[in-house]
């Protein structure tokens, strides 16, 4: 089988034989509306999206041969096709949207045969959108390619208000022209909401949440079973798994992303991809690239996962971007590290909780967070070897070896203790992501019932522990909580091995002074 790794064009997939993923059935339906927005994760198949869509637009009916689209298109009428990228290039240089676009008009402007009387590049675009309806009869289908790019690249930057007036002057322009326009769409990472770049342009439907357009993008579990089931059965052998269990290994590594109330499960592409042509589960899409805007906006905004985690939010709250907020939810769910994983209709208004879709993003995003918070590098490799293997064979004072072991490597310099907002805080916040690092392997559970919710609680195959800790308490308390509580009684006809563990913590020695099991 041929991957279309690092392939993005619609044409070329299909001309070399690669394997295609066949959604022109969405494609066809998306190409009914007028003006769209679709937001979607990195690497998640947009660009080969606006590929797929040019391709149909151009009337090249010969490349859909044998796809779905074929049985809905009749007519292959060819349109005047405008497609902007704007995934690559260097957007912290000045001028730089406007260069882009300007190569882009002066083709666009010799093949319709229009006079270059302006240098605004608004007017250009308007004067030949215009024009190539009238020569050619049909109006104009404009495709942009990641439209955020050059707003996330400077974001927090002082030429940030430049971008962003440069792409107001761009995106101004499609109500300008909206007789001339058959179809448009946009797609990015991020929607930039009640900011100046998308003044007078209000037309636009937003498909990113419309169940209808779920499998747009990414792989649905029936599309892994049709296109790759050969290929997993082939991986299976060779890792020395059961075909079930390599599915349910894919599952765990890359699935769970959802767009909307429908909860229709999406493989991430890019991942699922590389997995069965290495024949390896490595975390490839977080491998990929850390989006510098996003982590220079948790930085900023001192983070605190426990926080988004444990509330349920309004879609605008997640969906929409306002470039001035200090909350970057809706940054770190449109990024692809957050995703739906259930909701509540309360009188008519959808309450959505989120979470981390897969393990790949769920390691690699509170790696990432923990080697930031503890300015250290590679904190989950040590933890993921050492503390969870004694989770795994309920060594409970090795466990406690390693906790120690690793508070005491924390660097608690005077930088690091700037960080802390209160030392409570950031107590339970290094915990929380030490247990959320080792969740990977096993089980974290936050189980409340109407006496309190437990500190930790983690679950493996054949042992479940409940952590409590005190600060500058004793182990004997924390257990006497645990019991009090009733922390244990939803295990208690579980037939793993149960612990329940108390702990001490000195502030002023900064790690454990006092350790109880039983």
């Amino acid at each position: 089988m041929k991957y279309p790794i690092g392939t993005q064009t619609f044409s070329t997939i299909i001309e070399e034989g690669m394997v295609y993923v066949d959604k022109t059935d969405l494609v066809y339906n998306l190409a009914q509306k007028h003006v769209c927005f679709l937001c979607r994760p990195r690497r998640f198949g947009k660009s080969l999206l606006i590929s797929t869509l040019e391709s149909y637009f151009k009337g090249e009916k010969e490349l859909f041969k044998g796809l779905k689209i074929e049985e809905l298109e009749k007519d292959w009428t060819q349109y005047p096709v405008f497609r902007i990228d704007f995934s690559k290039g260097n957007f912290k240089a000045p001028g730089y949207i406007s260069n882009v676009v300007r190569n882009c008009l002066d083709k666009w402007e010799e093949e319709y045969g229009v006079s270059k009387k302006y240098e605004e590049v608004g007017i250009r675009f308007s004067n030949v959108i215009a024009a190539a309806h009238a020569k050619t009869g049909r109006k104009v289908v404009v495709l942009i390619d990641e439209y955020d790019k050059p707003m996330l690249d400077v974001l927090m930057e002082p030429q940030e208000q430049l971008n962003r007036d440069a792409l107001k002057e761009i995106y101004s322009t499609f109500k300008e022209t909206d007789e001339h326009l058959r179809f448009v769409l946009l797609t990015g990472v991020t929607k930039f909401s009640q900011v100046s770049v998308f003044s007078g342009f209000n037309q636009s439907e937003d498909i990113s949440m419309n169940p209808k357009f779920d499998a747009l993008c990414g792989i649905t579990k029936d599309e892994l079973v049709e296109y790759f089931d050969s290929e997993i059965e082939a991986m299976a052998e060779e890792l020395g798994y059961s075909k079930d269990e390599m599915y349910l290994r894919l599952k765990r590594q890359y699935d769970g992303y959802h767009f909307s109330k429908k909860m229709l499960d999406i493989f991430n592409p890019y991942s699922v991809l590389n997995a069965l042509m290495k024949r390896e589960l490595n975390d490839y899409w977080f491998a990929s690239g850390t989006p510098t805007y996003l982590m220079r906006l948790l930085d900023r905004n001192k983070t605190d996962m426990r926080d988004i985690l444990s509330r349920q939010y309004e879609s605008s709250y997640f969906m929409d971007y306002k470039a001035d907020t200090e909350d970057p939810l809706a940054m770190i769910y449109q990024s692809g590290y957050l995703t739906i994983k259930g909701y509540e209709n309360l009188g008519g208004t959808y309450f959505y909780a989120l979470d981390y879709p897969n393990v790949e993003v769920k390691k690699g995003f509170v790696a990432l967070l923990a080697n930031d918070y503890f300015k250290m590098t590679n904190v989950q490799q040590p933890l993921a070897l050492t503390i969870n293997k004694a989770l795994m064979q309920g060594r409970t004072d090795d466990i406690r070896g390693e906790l120690s072991s690793f508070f005491a490597s924390i660097p608690y310099n005077a930088n690091y203790q700037e960080r802390v907002w209160s030392y409570e805080s950031h107590y339970h916040y290094t915990l929380y992501l030490i247990f959320r690092l080792l969740s990977c392997y096993t089980t974290l559970t936050e189980k409340e019932n109407s006496r309190g919710r437990a500190d930790i609680i983690v679950e493996t195959n054949d042992y479940v522990y409940i952590f409590e800790f005190k600060l500058d308490g004793t182990a004997s308390e924390a257990l006497k909580q645990i019991d009090d509580k009733g922390y244990a009684e939803p295990y208690a006809a579980d037939p793993r091995k149960l612990f329940k563990i108390g702990v001490g913590f000195s502030s002023e020695k900064k790690n454990i002074t006092e350790w109880e099991v039983i």
